[in-house]
C-alpha cells in the first residue's frame, strides 16, 4: 500500500480548532446566542486553505494553484453548485406559503388527537418538496407549538415530531442539498440512492410514526385545527416530487417548478410580477454561502490528496476494517464524525466523498449505496446534535413564541433520526455481501 502522511490532515485540525473550538466557547462558556453560528465557516475554511497552501513546499505556489482548479474543476462539483442555484431560485419562488397550505390542509382533516403523527407526517412532505431541513422547522415549528397549546401535548414532542420529519426529508429529497452532494460526489443517480435509501429511510419512518401514536394514545382530544390554506399552490412541490421519483433529470425538474410556481404565485396574486426576480434572487442568494464551502472544500481535499493525506487515514480505516460490511460502517463512522466536527451535513459530506469514494472502489460498494450511507449517517447525527442548525432554529423559534425549553428536552423526543440509525446498521450488516475484501 501506498505510504500516506498524517500530517496532510492538519487543514482538518484548524479547521476543527477554529469552527467547532470557537463555537462551543461561544455557545456554551460565553452563552452567546447562537454562538456557535456566530462563527463565519467561509472564513474557517478559507484560514484551513491557506494552511493547506503553505504545507508542502516542494511544490510550487503555481503548482498548487494547479491542483485546487483541478479539484474546483471537477464535473461533479460544478454540477453540484448548478443545481444548488437552480434549487435556491426555486425555494425563492414559491416560498413559505406554498408549504404552509400542505400543513394547514393536513391538520384541519385531522382530529387533535392524532397532531403529533400529522405534524410528523407534514414535516416529511414539506421538507421532502422543499429539500431542506432548516427551512421545514423555520415553517413547520410554529404551528407545532400551536398545536401544542391546542392539543395539550408537550411542546418537545411537538418540535421533536416536527425535527425528524424534517430529517426524512433531508436524507431523500431530490433537491436537498446533502442528496445532491453525496451524489455528484459519488457520481451516481439521484433515482438509484433514492431507491437504496428510501428503503432504510421508510421503516424507520414507520417505526417513528408507530412509537409517535403509542405515545400519544392517551392525549388530548379536541376539534380539528384549521387555518386558511390554498392547494394550488403545492402543485409546484407535487411536480417536483413526482419529476424526481420517477426520474427526470434534476435540472428539468426544477425548472418544472420554477416554471410552475411563477405562474402559480403571478396567477393568485400572490406575488407581483417586479418583485419575482428578486425572490429568485433572494433565493439563489440563500445558496451562496454553500457554494462557497463546496468550491473551498473541493480545493482543500484536492491539496490533502495530493499531499498523501487522505492514503493515511484509508490504511488507517483498511487496517480496521477487513469485510466490507465493515467499510461501509467505516464510511458511517467517517461523515458521522465529519458532521459533529461542522455542525452541517452538508459539509460533512463534501468533505467525506473524496476519501469515501476511495473506500468505495477499495470495498466494492456500488456509487449509490456510498451515497446512501453517507447521506443517511450525515442526517443521523445532524439531526440530534444539540449545536445543530435544526436544533438552534426550533430553540429560538420557541424562545420567540414564549416557550421555554432547552435542546436537552427536544433530544429525547427525536425518535426518527435515532430509530434510522438503527435501521442502517440493520441493511448495513443483514444485507448480502463479501465476507473479505479482494
Amino acid at each position: 500500500m501506498k505510504k500516506g502522511n498524517w500530517k496532510a490532515l492538519l487543514p482538518i485540525a484548524v479547521f476543527l480548532v477554529m469552527y467547532l473550538g470557537l463555537g462551543i466557547l461561544f455557545e456554551y462558556v460565553l452563552k452567546i446566542p447562537m454562538g456557535f453560528y456566530n462563527i463565519p465557516i467561509v472564513v474557517s475554511f478559507l484560514t484551513a486553505l491557506l494552511v493547506a497552501c503553505i504545507q508542502n513546499p516542494k511544490l510550487s505556489f503555481d503548482e498548487k494553484l494547479s491542483v485546487m482548479a483541478q479539484g474546483v474543476g471537477d464535473k461533479n462539483i460544478v454540477t453540484m453548485i448548478l443545481i444548488f442555484m437552480v434549487a435556491g431560485i426555486f425555494v425563492g419562488v414559491v416560498g413559505r406559503e406554498s408549504a404552509e397550505s400542505v400543513a394547514y390542509f393536513l391538520l384541519s382533516v385531522i382530529p387533535a388527537r392524532f397532531a403529533v403523527i400529522v405534524l410528523f407526517v407534514v414535516s416529511c412532505f414539506v421538507s421532502l418538496a422543499m429539500g431542506t431541513s432548516v427551512g421545514t422547522i423555520t415553517l413547520i415549528t410554529p404551528i407545532a407549538l400551536a398545536v401544542s397549546t391546542a392539543s395539550g401535548f408537550a411542546a418537545p414532542l411537538c418540535v421533536g415530531a416536527v425535527m425528524g420529519g424534517a430529517m426524512f426529508g433531508d436524507n431523500l429529497s431530490f433537491i436537498s442539498d446533502t442528496t445532491i452532494a453525496a451524489c455528484n460526489g459519488q457520481g451516481c443517480a439521484m433515482k438509484d440512492k433514492f431507491r437504496a435509501n428510501f428503503k432504510i429511510a421508510l421503516p424507520a419512518a414507520l417505526v417513528t410514526l408507530a412509537i409517535i401514536f403509542i405515545r400519544t394514545s392517551g392525549g388530548a382530544d379536541s376539534a380539528a385545527i384549521i387555518k386558511d390554506y390554498n392547494l394550488i399552490r403545492i402543485i409546484p412541490y407535487v411536480l417536483v416530487l413526482v419529476g424526481g421519483i420517477i426520474g427526470i433529470n434534476v435540472f428539468v425538474v426544477l425548472l418544472i417548478g420554477i416554471v410552475s410556481g411563477s405562474v402559480i404565485v403571478l396567477a393568485t396574486g400572490a406575488t407581483q410580477a417586479t418583485d419575482l426576480l428578486a425572490n429568485m434572487g433572494t433565493g439563489a442568494a440563500g445558496m451562496y454561502e454553500t457554494t462557497m464551502v463546496a468550491i473551498l472544500v473541493s480545493a482543500i481535499c484536492a491539496l490533502i490528496q495530493k499531499y498523501d493525506g487522505f492514503t493515511a487515514l484509508l490504511n488507517f480505516i483498511r487496517r480496521i476494517f477487513k469485510t466490507q460490511k465493515g467499510g461501509k460502517l467505516g464510511m458511517g463512522l467517517l461523515v458521522g464524525a465529519m458532521d459533529i466536527a461542522t455542525a452541517n451535513n452538508t459539509v460533512a459530506i463534501v468533505m467525506a466523498n473524496p476519501i469515501a469514494k476511495e473506500m468505495a472502489e477499495e470495498y466494492d460498494v456500488t456509487p449509490q449505496t456510498t451515497a446512501s450511507i453517507l447521506d443517511t449517517f450525515s442526517c443521523v447525527f445532524q439531526g440530534v446534535i444539540p449545536y445543530g442548525a435544526q436544533m438552534l432554529i426550533a430553540l429560538s423559534t420557541a424562545a420567540e413564541l414564549g416557550f421555554e425549553m432547552s435542546a436537552f428536552d427536544i433530544m429525547p423526543n427525536l425518535y426518527y433520526p435515532y430509530i434510522l440509525l438503527v435501521s442502517a446498521l440493520f441493511f448495513m450488516f443483514f444485507e448480502p455481501g463479501r465476507k473479505k475484501v479482494k
